[in-house]
């Protein structure tokens, strides 16, 4: 097997806790803690991603390879890797949580590849960590099947995301309590790998200045923009107050551009907490996540968030802007001016209204937005939330050069329900967007494909992957990796796969897996 050159940079220049083993503590002006793997009983590998494989010069044979397996189980350490958990607090639901940390991720290091770029190898589930709390740090094959399936969907979609390497189960039980209602039961275990240029998030920086340790909160503030941010330290001076400031503003950017493609297919994260927010703008911790089956801008997919429905569609970006607002307060300790940390906070929400803008106005076929487009955005959010509509199936029909309302009868779950009034309303906002279109220079032929690049033909809907679950569960792997193959092109018609683009079923409606998720995994 290749072995790509490890580059450890996180643990060779940041302070790391001096005290080894997984005994939970609170650990105090560190960034990390040296950690191994667990050791697992009958590891068997399920499914790699070749294009993340192909971040490592890995070829098929390398990832089938005994010790590709060793390694993404955990049981064995390549030359050059060096395990850590990373510190981190965070808001959890609206509440300073304190430390937090990798409960059940641990960072294997820093692969430097062929073309000069790192990239972080982490294992999700892969025992206990100085972090785990009460927990045992493992993992189940339920949730792994999801992160491993959706980071690859959402990356192929467009949309910002940490990467899954590969799905491996572990030949353990793992005891969990589902729906946390006291009828825990034993389910198989699993391990995913997951890769990024860095794991770090809102909540490294807030454990320093929550705790005063202001040198650690510098040091990784440095470290942050020298490796990922290098740009600004050629347009400020180095270890500034106006590169600090220079680098929330890029971070606040980067979480704008997120929070789009995320409204832009349909996804909700489900648990936006400050620990859960990447720096670098990825999607990160796909937990109870969920799709918009129904458009319903209000519907979270997170159990432990149904009665106040913090994380639910229509609030991520007040909920990013908000996580923003803690970071910038994290960092004032290094810029003592509230003024620029402001500044950036207003830019961000311009930037995410005129970047929301130009994207409903691609996902109608527009080329350019107009003032006037709003109230057609409005009244079409209207038309969609009026009866039970799925968003997916909507877009994409409305990419047609004839328009009505039986060529969107598709999208609709129950159409024979719809009184005249409906009926009208569709027929009345359709004339208002036809004659919008008589204002674009492009013909309908053209529109429709560039509609069909930013509409996605097949989503990761929620009914699949428990499907997928129930099948892997079974020991029949095959739906994971038929899906993978169907994410890797989301936008194309795939006629052989097309019975995965259909509405939810009734069944899926409110079962356990295809609606609302919790946190247990």
């Amino acid at each position: 097997m290749h072995l790509p050159e490890f580059d450890n940079r996180f643990t060779r220049e940041l302070p790391g806790d001096p005290v080894t083993g997984t005994q939970r503590r609170q650990v105090h002006n560190a960034c990390y803690s040296l950690v191994d793997p667990s050791k697992v009983s009958a590891p068997s590998l399920i499914s790699y991603s070749s294009e993340v494989a192909d971040l490592f010069d890995w070829q098929d044979s390398d990832c089938e390879s005994q010790k590709f397996l060793n390694a993404m189980s955990g049981n064995e350490l390549l030359e050059g890797m060096q395990s850590y958990s990373m510190c981190y607090g965070g808001h959890q639901f609206g509440n300073w949580a304190g430390q937090l940390g990798d409960g059940r991720a641990i960072n294997l290091g820093e692969a430097l590849n062929s073309k000069g770029e790192h990239w972080v190898l982490q294992l999700k589930g892969a025992g206990e960590t100085p972090y785990s709390r009460t927990a045992d740090g493992l993992a189940v094959l339920r949730s792994s099947v999801r992160e491993y399936l959706c980071s690859e969907a959402m990356y192929h979609l467009g949309v910002p995301t940490t990467r899954a390497l590969s799905l491996v189960t572990t030949g353990e039980q793992v005891m969990r309590d589902m729906l946390y209602d006291g009828r825990p039961e034993y389910e198989p275990g699993a391990i995913v790998c997951r890769v990024a240029p860095s794991f770090i998030r809102f909540g490294n920086f807030q454990i320093f200045a929550s705790r005063k340790e202001y040198a650690e909160l510098k040091q990784l503030t440095d470290f942050t923009i020298r490796h990922h941010f290098p740009e600004l330290n050629d347009e400020h001076t180095p270890a500034s107050k106006s590169s600090y400031s220079a680098f929330f503003q890029r971070v606040c950017e980067l979480t704008a551009t997120m929070i789009v493609d995320w409204m832009r297919v349909g996804f909700v994260h489900g648990v936006m907490n400050t620990d859960n927010m990447s720096i670098l703008g990825l999607t990160i911790d796909y937990g109870p996540y969920g799709w918009l089956d129904n458009y319903d801008p209000e519907w979270t997919p997170n159990t432990t968030d149904a009665g106040q429905k913090r994380y639910r569609y229509s609030q991520q970006p007040n909920i990013a802007l908000w996580n923003l607002y803690q970071l910038a307060n994290a960092l004032y300790p290094l810029i003592e001016d509230a003024k620029p940390l402001e500044e950036a906070l207003a830019h961000f929400q311009s930037q995410y209204q005129q970047q929301s803008q130009a994207m409903m106005a691609a996902k109608l076929g527009l080329s350019k937005f107009q003032d006037s487009d709003q109230t057609l955005f409005s009244d079409l959010e209207s038309v969609l939330t009026a009866v039970e509509t799925d968003m997916t199936i909507f877009y994409r029909a409305l990419a047609s050069e004839q328009l009505s309302y039986e060529s969107l009868k598709s999208a609709w779950y129950e159409p024979e329900s719809h009184n005249d009034e409906f009926k009208q309303s569709v027929k009345v906002w359709l004339e208002r967007y036809s004659k919008r279109l008589e204002q674009e220079p492009r013909p309908a032929a053209e529109r429709c494909n560039a509609m069909n690049l930013v509409n996605p033909k097949y989503i990761f809907r929620n009914y699949l992957a428990q499907q997928a679950i129930d099948k892997a569960t079974a020991g029949d792997h095959s739906m994971i990796n038929e899906l993978l193959e169907l994410y890797r092109r989301p936008y194309e018609e795939q006629a052989e796969f097309g019975h995965y683009a259909e509405k939810r079923p009734d069944w899926a409606k409110s079962k356990v897996g295809c609606s609302m998720l919790s946190c247990s995994s």
